[in-house]
């Protein structure tokens, strides 16, 4: 498999660098991380978890988790460790192409025409640095993290369905992942809120989405 995606993704123009294990896999990454990892959880020494951990401890660069496992839980513990995406095998080469470019313009996407700074309470997003803040503590976010937040605060007091928050991040294929959604605004509760329990900022809807508090917009 590792063959056949290196010669599909190179015929694609991109540039790739493979490891056959987990050890190779986080060594490859400290010498020289790379713009997107493409993560098959099946290591021969080891959970894939832990690499994911080892990368999102580092930095906040996309990755992508590639698993025959397809349960909920499976996909959950993926998301939950840190990565960006789950793809269950087997699938087409042009569906992970799609999520390639996804998770790249996470990276990349411009804020052209927005307002430099965005405040709401303590919380404060630059737009042009992609920074953000809580009470003057910087705040680490990964990009997608960070493209979810900035729908929710130029959406303020809005209540924003699943669906239209995963076609926003994720892009319009995605709707029906909502156990995407939940890990997602899960974390970023425990980055931005002073009590995540007990969330200020972003409040629940049930059986609808989530709105974006905030007196200040």
């Amino acid at each position: 498999m590792v063959r056949t995606l290196r010669t599909n993704l190179r015929g694609h123009g991109f540039q790739v660098e493979t490891a056959e294990t987990g050890a190779d896999a986080k060594a490859t990454y400290d010498r020289r991380p790379p713009d997107l990892v493409v993560l098959d959880l099946n290591l021969p020494d080891g959970d894939g978890f832990e690499v994911v951990r080892h990368i999102r401890e580092r930095s906040g660069t996309p990755i992508i988790v590639l698993s025959a496992r397809g349960g909920e839980e499976d996909k959950v513990t993926a998301l939950d460790s840190g990565a960006d995406d789950y793809m269950t095998k087997p699938f087409g080469i042009d569906e992970l192409l799609a999520r390639i470019r996804v998770a790249l313009r996470h990276v990349a996407r411009p804020n052209a025409g927005a307002e430099p700074r965005i405040r709401s309470g303590d919380l404060v997003i630059d737009l042009e640095r992609r920074d953000v803040s809580v009470a003057g503590r910087v705040v680490h976010l990964t990009p997608t993290e960070y493209d979810l937040l900035k729908v929710f605060i130029t959406n303020p007091n809005k209540v924003l369905t699943d669906r239209m928050l995963l076609q926003q991040v994720w892009g319009p294929d995605y709707g029906d992942e909502s156990h995407y959604l939940h890990v997602y605004v899960a974390r970023l509760r425990r980055k931005i809120e002073d009590d995540p329990q007990a969330p200020k900022h972003l409040e629940t809807e049930p059986g609808v989405g989530y709105r974006f508090r905030s007196d200040d917009l």
